[in-house]
């Protein structure tokens, strides 16, 4: 016998055996992103509107942040210029409800503690301060008279940007140095003898002008002179009004905790003691509030920006239904098209949230430079509007993309 050799045919499943069914086709993630991208370009106008929606409530929400920060950054550093460690010892009121004064020597039992690096003091008069002997006793324009010491401006940092300060000669004369607002009011712009102002029924002749004193704003409108002379030609009592005190960083509270029994050790109930620089910071701290009301105006934008997202692509589902029919026809599973379609709706917030953060640096940095301040976005900030934007696709392009997914192709194609 010959052997031949025979192809054998493929062996057939038995009966019953389970048939494997064909893995289908994943698409690369490049593939995703063409395939959304198409999408989006044949909408240009469409998609622009959408996404402008997005960036709008990102950028109101980004320009939030960074306006607030830019501000409380500008704070910061002019704290950090003026001092945070400027203590203000005030008299309070007495048991009976009358005006209390602090001691002649509290200023010098002050400068006994330990931790206090300078004080000084000024010491409010009944005098009035006028431009010349001609205008009304009236019209005082709400000017103060003080006594001064001499080592005032290194307490409490006032700048002289005209002429000098008081010092132990010419305090004992008519002389005044005014304050930023005193003397715009008063219409003096130079020093010298031949600058003089009506004061306490007598000429005092300027010596100086002072800036604008942001950390003790009360000094804008006061004309100082000096102590010796305040006594002597003002009916000055010698108490001192305000007390300013500088103390080491490290011990501003200890210092501060110790001020009212220091100054006033027979009534220190007697004594109210402030820190400039918490006002300072309290007043930048109210507009939370309007930066809060900003930020929920934001979260409303960018609430309308997903549900024109969402329009979008249920308009475009029912544009495309033939599109859909076809590539289900051709293979496409229902996976695919909802990666598609979600894709499109992750694609077209996120160029919304991109351009979103973009705008809202840009107002940050217009606003700030305007304002004079350093420009600070968070990074936080920045990645969490594109984050937001990213989650608001993926909730308004879930239901379109699902919508797609679920259409028979012979339903699709039939509205061909």
């Amino acid at each position: 016998m010959s052997a031949t050799s025979t192809a054998r045919p493929p062996l057939a499943p038995q009966d019953g055996a389970p048939r494997k069914r064909p893995k289908p086709a994943r698409m690369p993630t490049a593939d995703v992103l063409r395939v959304g991208g198409s999408g989006l370009r044949s909408r240009p106008m469409r998609v622009f509107l959408s996404a402008l929606g997005i960036a709008i409530g990102i950028a109101a929400m980004v320009g939030v942040v960074g306006i607030s920060t830019s501000s409380t950054e500008d704070l910061n550093r002019r704290l950090a210029a003026l001092g945070t460690n400027l203590l203000t010892v005030t008299p309070g009121t007495s048991f009976t409800g009358e005006g209390a004064h602090l001691p002649a020597e509290s200023v010098r039992m002050i400068g006994n503690i330990p931790e206090v690096e300078s004080v000084s003091a000024i010491g409010r008069t009944d005098a009035k301060v006028y431009r010349n002997d001609h205008v009304p006793v009236q019209e005082t324009g709400g000017l103060v008279v003080a006594a001064a010491r001499t080592d005032l401006p290194a307490s409490v940092g006032a700048e002289v940007v005209a002429g000098g300060w008081l010092n132990a000669a010419n305090s004992r004369y008519p002389a005044v140095v005014l304050g930023a607002k005193a003397a715009e009011q008063l219409g003096v712009d130079r020093v010298g003898s031949d600058s003089t102002v009506w004061l306490g029924g007598q000429w005092f002749t300027v010596v100086g002008l002072l800036a604008p004193n942001e950390l003790v704003p009360d000094l804008d409108s006061t004309a100082l002179v000096g102590w010796p002379v305040a006594e002597e030609l003002l009916d000055f009592d010698g108490y001192p009004s305000s007390i300013y005190t500088r103390a080491e960083e490290a011990s501003v509270n200890d210092v501060q905790s110790v001020l009212g029994a220091t100054t006033n050790p027979e009534l220190p109930s007697e004594v109210e003691v402030s820190r400039p620089s918490d006002a300072l910071a309290a007043k930048e701290a109210t507009d939370d509030a309007l930066s809060g009301l900003l930020l929920g105006l934001g979260g409303v934008a960018l609430l309308v920006g997903g549900v024109g997202v969402a329009n979008t692509m249920v308009i475009s589902v029912l544009e495309r239904r033939s599109e859909i029919g076809l590539r289900r026809a051709l293979g496409a599973t229902r996976g695919q098209i909802r990666t598609q379609f979600l894709a499109e709706a992750l694609l077209l917030s996120a160029l919304g949230g991109l351009g979103g953060v973009v705008l809202g640096i840009c107002v940050t940095t217009g606003y700030a430079a305007y304002q004079g301040w350093p420009t600070v976005v968070p990074v936080w900030a920045m990645a969490g509007g594109v984050g937001a934007t990213l989650v608001i696709g993926s909730l308004a392009g879930f239901y379109p993309a699902l919508r797609a997914a679920r259409l028979p192709p012979t339903e699709a194609l039939a509205t061909t």
